[in-house]
């Protein structure tokens, strides 16, 4: 996902995540969009799966968190997730969807402004875990 978003943003986008430095895992950092049809990005990092022992859940749903929190700082009303660490980083896609639904309706009970979140799905696999897990937690 990182490498589309860089193409379609153009070089200008590199050039702002170099001078902001780096993200540690579960943090985010906010950029412009610039050829983008979005005005902002928020860039976060994943785990990489180890089997659930080196605090991955909690990593995972810091980057829900930190992601919500800054387009909510930055007046930001509507914003997309893909399914974070699932690809290259391996994390059990599963599990990955109950984190990112779940983390992103606690946010929403007590933040006001972000109006509408979109969960953006690659495959069937992963769009049918994300279904489960919205589905589960509309009944929660």
């Amino acid at each position: 996902m990182d490498g589309a978003i860089h193409r379609a943003a153009g070089p200008e986008l590199l050039e702002e995540c170099r001078s902001i430095g780096g993200c540690p895992t579960g943090e985010a950092r906010i950029t412009r969009g610039y050829r983008l049809p979005a005005r902002y990005v928020i860039h976060t990092v994943g785990p990489v799966w180890h089997g659930g022992k080196r605090g991955e859940p909690e990593l995972l749903a810091a980057c829900y968190r930190n992601s919500l929190q800054l387009a909510l700082e930055h007046g930001i009303s509507s914003i997309a997730f893909p399914a974070i660490s699932c690809g290259a980083y391996g994390y059990p896609v599963e599990q990955a969807a109950e984190i990112a639904v779940g983390e992103t309706r606690r946010f929403l009970v007590t933040a006001r402004g972000i109006e509408r979140v979109i969960f953006a799905c690659f495959g069937e696999e992963v769009t049918s875990a994300y279904r489960r897990a919205l589905e589960r937690s509309s009944t929660n």
